[in-house]
C-alpha cells in the first residue's frame, strides 16, 4: 500500500516560462491585468494537475505572481506607508519593482539558495489589515483541479515571516500582532474543507531558532485553537537538537523536515541522526523530505534508504516528500532531447521528482550511487596569494579621478541581440556574420560609454545569455539543458548548467570580445569573468565529489583566463562572486569550513594576476555584514556591492570594520524601471562620505549601478547613466571646492 505523499512547492513560471512572458508583457503595457491573471491561473492549474497525475496524495498549492514573501506582505495588509496610495496590482508590483518616487522593498537571497525574496518592512506602527480573498480564491481553484481532499494551502508562518523581515519592532510583539490574522485565515480555510494547512517555518532551522521559542509556542498554541490541522514545514537544513526538542511538542498534526543534508558542508544526514538519538513523537506525522529537491540528480536510492532507516526506528506515520520546494528545479526532462542519454538517465527535474516521491513511497528502490568518476584536486598554497599586498600594488594600478564611474558589466539584452544569438545557435547565421554583429553591439556599448564620459568601460556582454551559462558552455565537464529554466526572482529565470565531470578550460573564453572592445577606446575596458564559487553555486553540482573539489577545478580553469586577459593587455579584470554568501551554511558553527575553501577558490583564480592588474569583484542581494573578514581575505582591489535598497547598512559595516580597499556601492536600483535623478545619486554618494568609509580617498570610492543592466531598456539605461556621471562630476566639484 505504501506511504502517503506530499509536495511543498513546485516551479512557478510554467513549463515554457509562460508567466515570465505574461509579466513582462503586462509591465510593458502590452496586456491587461486580466490577461496576466488568466495566464497565472493557467500556469498554476497545470502545475497542480501534474502533481495530481503523478499520484501525489497531498498537493501544496504553490504559485505566485512575483514572490511568496511579497504575497504575504500583501495578504496581511502590511505594505509600508510609502505604498499606501497605491492599490491592488499597482501596490503589489511597486513593492517589488519600485514606482516613481517610491523605492521598492529590499531584495535578498532566500536562505542559502539563488532565489531572491522581497523583504517585508515592519516597525512598531505596522498593523495587519488582512485580506485573504486572493488566497482563498486560489484554494478554491486548486480544489477544482485536484479535489478538496488533496488541495493543501501553503502559508508562510508568522515566525518565519517576521524573522525574514526587516523588523524594527520587537519580533515577539510583532508575531503576537500577526497571530489573530493567521487564526482568522485558518478558520476560513477550515470552512473550505481543506484537509490540512502547510505552515512553512523554515526560520526554525536557523542557528538562533531558540530565540523564537516563547513566541513560537505562544503563536501555535493560539493557532491550534482554530481547529485546523497544521503541517509545520521546515527545510534547507536540520533543526538543532534543543530546537527539535520543543518544536516536536508544538500542537500541530505533522512536522516536515529536510533529510538531504547541507550543500557545501561535508556532513551526513544530521536530521536522521537526531531522530535516531531522540525519536519522533507518535502523535504526529513525519513529513520525510527524503527526495532531494535541490539536486537534478536522481535520488531514488538514497531516498529509499532513508525511508527504510525511519521504518527500522519504528516510525510508521510518514508522508514522503521532497526535502525542499521543487521550485529550485527545472520543470521537466521531457523537453531535453539533446542531453546525452548516459547523463539524462541519471537526472530528475521537478516532474520526475514527483515520480520519485511516489515510487519511493510505494516500496523499496535499490540504492544506486551517482558515480561520474572523480579527480582529487591538489593545489599549492602559494598559488592563492597575489605577488604584492594591496597597499603596495594599488599605486601601480590604473589612475582614476575622484568618484570614478563604471558599470557592473552587462548592457541591455535587446531583441536584436537575442535574435542573432538564437539564429547562430540554430545555424541560420554563420560564425563570421555572428562575430560581425556582436562587434557592432560591442562598438555601440563602447560608443555610449565614451559619449556619457564613464571612466572604466565594459564591453556590454552582448554575447552572453547568462553570467554562468556563458562560461558553463565553454568549460569541459558541464552540460546545458534546452529548457531547464529556474526562477531567480520575479520574471527573471536562469538556466543552471549541470556539472557532470571534471571541469577544465578548453580554450580562451573572453579574449576576442575584450580585444574588440579595447581596440575601440583608450579608456580601460574590464575583462569580465564569473567567479568559481558563483559558477558552482549557480549550477547543479556533482554529488560524487565535494563542492570544494569542484570549486578548485573551476578556479584553476578561470585562473588560465585571468592570465590570458593580462597577456592581451587588460588592466582591470572583474571576477564576480555574488553567490559566495548564499552558499554559506545557515548555522554559524559550520561557516569556517565553507568560507575557507570558497575564499581560497577566489584567491586561486585571481592569484596569478600581476600587481599592476586591478581585480574587481561584485556581490549583490545578500547580507554580507557578518562575513567581512572573509571578504577582506578575498583580497580584491575593488569591491562593488548592491546598496540602493539596503539603506547603506553594508557601507556602515565596512566603515566600522575598517575596510581599506576600493569600494563601489551601488547608487541606484537596476531592478526598477525608475530613472534616478542627479540629486538622488549625489545624495547616495554623500551618504557614503558621511559613513567615513575610505575617508580621504575619494579616488577609491567608485560610482556604479547596483548590478548589471541586461534586464533594462536603453531608454532607461541612457538617462540613468547620464545622471550617474553627472552626479560624480558634481561630487568632484564639491570636493575641489572644499
Amino acid at each position: 500500500m505504501g506511504f502517503p505523499t506530499s509536495t511543498i512547492g513546485f516551479p512557478r513560471m510554467g513549463r515554457n516560462r509562460d508567466l515570465k512572458r505574461a509579466l513582462e508583457s503586462y509591465w510593458k503595457g502590452n496586456s491587461t491585468a486580466e490577461e496576466l491573471v488568466a495566464v497565472s491561473n493557467e500556469v498554476q492549474k497545470k502545475a497542480w494537475a501534474a502533481q495530481k497525475d503523478a499520484g501525489v496524495s497531498l498537493i501544496g498549492l504553490d504559485g505566485t505572481l512575483y514572490d511568496q514573501m511579497l504575497d504575504w506582505t500583501f495578504y496581511l495588509g502590511l505594505a509600508p506607508p510609502r505604498f499606501q496610495h497605491l492599490t491592488a496590482l499597482d501596490q503589489y508590483f511597486a513593492m517589488a519593482r519600485g514606482a516613481e518616487g517610491t523605492p521598492a522593498l529590499d531584495m535578498s537571497k532566500f536562505f542559502d539558495t539563488n532565489y531572491h525574496f522581497m523583504v517585508p518592512e515592519l516597525d512598531d506602527a505596522s498593523e495587519p489589515k488582512p485580506d485573504f480573498s486572493l488566497l482563498l480564491e486560489k484554494v478554491k481553484r486548486g480544489q477544482e483541479v485536484v479535489g478538496s481532499d488533496c488541495a493543501v494551502p501553503i502559508v508562510i508562518g508568522p515566525v518565519s515571516f517576521v524573522h525574514l523581515a526587516n523588523c524594527k519592532a520587537d519580533a515577539s510583539s510583532m508575531i503576537c500582532k500577526l497571530v489573530p490574522a493567521y487564526k482568522q485565515l485558518l478558520s476560513e480555510l477550515k470552512g473550505l474543507g481543506v484537509p490540512e494547512v502547510q505552515m512553512h517555518e523554515p526560520a526554525l532551522v536557523f542557528g538562533n531558532a531558540n530565540d523564537f521559542k516563547d513566541s513560537c509556542e505562544a503563536a501555535y498554541k493560539e493557532l491550534a485553537s482554530a481547529g485546523m490541522s497544521i503541517n509545520l514545514v521546515t527545510y534547507y537544513d536540520d533543526m538543532k537538537e534543543d530546537v527539535f526538542a520543543w518544536v516536536t511538542k508544538l500542537p500541530v498534526c505533522a512536522i516536515s523536515m529536510d533529510f538531504c543534508g547541507v550543500p557545501g558542508v561535508e556532513l551526513g544526514n544530521e536530521t536522521m541522526e537526531m531522530i535516531k538519538k531522540h525519536g519522533f513523537p507518535k502523535d504526529k506525522r513525519l513529513g520525510a523530505g527524503v527526495v532531494d529537491g535541490r539536486s537534478v540528480w536522481g535520488s531514488e536510492g538514497s531516498a529509499a534508504k532513508a525511508l527504510s532507516e525511519l521504518q527500522a526506528l519504528g516510525i510508521t506515520n510518514i508522508c514522503v516528500q521532497s526535502s525542499v520546494s521543487l521550485q529550485h528545479l527545472p520543470y521537466t526532462l521531457e523537453d531535453e532531447k539533446a542531453l546525452p542519454e548516459d547523463v539524462k538517465g541519471r537526472l530528475a527535474f521537478a516532474v520526475e521528482k514527483l515520480a520519485e516521491i511516489v515510487k519511493v513511497a510505494c516500496g523499496g528502490v535499490p540504492e544506486s550511487a551517482t558515480v561520474l568518476g572523480s579527480t582529487k584536486v591538489e593545489v599549492d598554497a602559494k598559488l592563492f596569494d597575489r605577488p604584492l599586498p594591496f597597499a603596495e600594488r594599488r599605486s601601480k594600478q590604473i589612475c582614476t579621478p575622484a568618484f570614478p564611474t563604471s558599470t557592473i558589466g552587462s548592457f541591455p539584452q535587446t531583441s536584436a541581440i537575442r535574435s542573432v544569438r538564437m539564429k547562430f545557435k540554430k545555424g541560420e547565421v554563420s560564425a563570421e556574420e555572428y562575430k560581425c554583429q556582436m562587434t557592432g553591439h560591442i562598438a555601440y556599448a563602447i560608443g555610449v560609454q565614451e559619449a556619457l564620459g564613464l571612466d572604466v568601460f565594459v564591453h556590454g556582454e552582448a554575447e552572453r545569455t547568462d553570467m554562468v551559462e556563458y562560461f558553463g558552455q565553454k568549460l569541459e565537464g558541464m552540460y546545458f539543458t534546452n529548457n531547464g529554466w529556474v526562477q531567480s526572482y520575479g520574471s527573471r529565470c536562469i538556466r543552471p548548467p549541470v556539472i557532470v565531470g571534471d571541469v577544465h578550460r578548453r580554450e580562451a573564453m573572453t579574449i576576442v570580445e575584450y580585444k574588440i572592445a579595447q581596440s575601440l577606446t583608450k579608456k580601460p575596458v574590464k575583462g569580465m569573468l564569473t567567479g568559481p564559487v558563483t559558477i558552482l553555486n549557480w549550477s547543479f553540482p556533482r554529488k560524487d565529489i565535494s563542492r570544494k573539489a569542484q570549486a578548485m577545478q573551476l578556479a584553476l580553469a578561470l585562473r588560465e583566463e585571468v592570465k590570458d586577459l593580462e597577456e592581451a593587455g587588460c588592466k582591470v579584470i572583474q571576477v564576480d562572486e555574488p553567490a559566495i554568501r548564499e552558499g554559506l551554511p545557515l548555522k554559524k558553527a559550520r561557516w569556517d569550513s565553507y568560507l575557507s575553501w570558497a575564499v581560497d577558490a577566489f584567491r586561486l583564480c585571481c592569484g596569478v594576476a600581476a600587481p599592476e592588474t586591478q581585480i574587481v569583484t561584485h556581490m549583490c542581494y545578500s547580507d554580507f555584514q557578518d562575513i567581512l573578514e572573509a571578504i577582506d581575505r578575498m583580497d580584491a582591489d575593488v569591491l562593488t556591492i548592491e546598496n540602493s535598497r539596503s539603506g547603506n547598512e553594508m557601507i556602515h559595516a565596512l566603515a566600522t570594520y575598517g575596510y581599506g580597499r576600493d569600494l563601489g556601492a551601488g547608487v541606484y536600483d537596476v531592478h526598477s524601471p525608475v530613472v534616478p535623478t542627479v540629486d538622488f545619486i549625489t545624495s547616495k554618494i554623500r551618504s557614503f562620505m558621511e559613513s567615513r568609509v575610505l575617508e580621504g580617498h575619494a579616488d577609491r570610492i567608485w560610482v556604479n549601478p547596483d548590478c548589471g543592466l541586461k534586464t533594462r531598456d536603453w531608454k532607461e539605461v541612457l538617462p540613468a547613466l547620464k545622471n550617474m556621471v553627472e552626479a560624480a562630476r558634481v561630487m568632484r566639484e564639491e570636493i575641489a571646492a572644499n
